[in-house]
């Protein structure tokens, strides 16, 4: 698969394709259904090749610095995401604000008709572009009668309600994972390198696997759950861990010893010999267990409540 990370990189000989534009941030069902109809529309065409387009970072981390919304997938897993989903090819659009000041004319001139050559563009019925948002899909339509591409515009609904980055960042920050998983298609996914922790759990016999809880990124709710532990990356020198590893897994600030920074902390179960320091890892988020974390008023009563935790964490993914 192909990733350009400008205009420029896209080259005077790219083209015919096939469009699709959004954010794509999560790379839910409703995106895939409109990777799909691109597909389509692509085989209907001889063949064409499908141009995921995207931006980075996200316009409203621009437009109003300090509001952007939590991110769900980094930019890489969104790009190979977006490959799983029909994309050959996927155009990462720095944006800034004098991206944001193109005209919704200049935006198709530049990027649909100058650099991809697009014959058509699929996009959701929500769509907006252009300066001040001025541009829609009849703003496509229209423009490409004259200038040679065809637009679809569809509808992102699922079942009960649209599906959108918006409501699965809802479902997120309330620590309801399944229902985030139901709208992706997949389990939600946390990556982060391994970092040298307190070692407490450890000492408790329950060694944890600690990322931090990136401000900028989509994390559950505090609280217990249990997933799987998939390494990316392995630390160098680290032994390798080819297959996913069920896991209890903490979010928060571990209240009982007082702690401050908020991490993911995954307990990999029956495993006290895993080398992850330095290692890139994906947490993925099977269901929570229970609510938001307690200050025990003694190691004991910890230790209690960890078991119970790794049991129902056990009892979980077995089935």
């Amino acid at each position: 698969m192909l990733v350009w990370h400008s205009l420029d990189e896209v080259g005077p000989d790219f083209g015919p394709s096939v469009v699709t534009i959004g954010n794509f941030d999560g790379v839910h069902r409703g995106h895939q259904e409109v990777l799909a109809h691109a597909r389509s529309q692509a085989e209907a065409r001889g063949g064409l090749p499908v141009v995921a387009m995207t931006f980075h970072p996200h316009p409203m981390q621009v437009l109003r610095p300090g509001h952007g919304p939590a991110t769900i997938t980094e930019p890489a897993e969104r790009a190979e995401l977006l490959a799983k989903a029909g994309a050959d090819a996927v155009l990462v659009l720095p944006f800034d604000r004098e991206v944001a000041a193109w005209s919704p004319e200049e935006f198709i001139d530049r990027v649909l008709v100058g650099a991809l050559k697009a014959k058509a563009v699929v996009v959701g019925e929500n769509f907006r572009f252009g300066h001040k948002a001025a541009g829609h899909v009849d703003t496509l339509v229209e423009a490409g009668a004259t200038k040679g591409f065809e637009v679809e515009g569809l509808a992102l609904a699922g079942a009960e309600q649209p599906w959108s980055s918006t409501y699965i960042r809802g479902k997120i920050a309330e620590g309801d994972v399944e229902a985030a998983a139901e709208a992706l298609g997949r389990p939600l996914r946390v990556t982060g390198v391994v970092i040298e922790g307190d070692k407490r759990g450890r000492e408790l016999g329950y060694p944890t696997a600690n990322i931090p809880a990136a401000a900028d990124a989509a994390i559950p709710l505090d609280g217990v759950y249990a997933g799987w532990l998939t390494v990316l990356e392995p630390a160098p020198g680290a032994p390798v861990y080819d297959e996913p590893l069920p896991a209890a897994i903490s979010v928060g600030s571990n209240p009982t010893f007082d702690g401050v920074d908020r991490r993911v902390e995954s307990y990999v179960l029956d495993r006290d010999d895993l080398e992850l320091y330095g290692s890139k890892i994906a947490v993925d988020f099977v269901t929570r267990l229970r609510g938001s974390q307690i200050k025990f008023e003694s190691i004991d009563e910890l230790l209690v409540q960890m078991k119970a935790d790794v049991d129902g964490a056990r009892t979980v993914l077995s089935s």
